[in-house]
């Protein structure tokens, strides 16, 4: 059984978001990834520091797997809107 670990400086971004759905939100689809190769929604990185991401809402979620799976880092993804030209 596949086990997830939060790195700590994860789960001090995680705190920091500050919006309590988003980290309701990333809490819950991290909880799934107990089952990680039958996960969907989870990208192979190339040449990146980390191995996978998933995306979850305007954030995505970076992690590593060998016998666990170790969530690394949350970051927030700035989307172009109409206003970006």
């Amino acid at each position: 059984m596949v086990q997830v670990i939060w790195k700590p400086k994860a789960l001090k971004q995680l705190i920091k978001l500050g919006d309590k759905a988003a980290q309701a939100s990333i809490l819950y689809a991290t909880s799934g990834l107990i089952a990680f190769p039958a996960v969907t929604g989870i990208k192979a990185l190339v040449n990146h520091q980390y191995m996978y991401r998933m995306r979850v809402g305007n954030y995505r979620v970076l992690f590593d797997v060998s016998t666990t799976v170790q969530v690394v880092s949350i970051e927030e993804v700035k989307k172009r809107d109409e206003r970006t030209y």
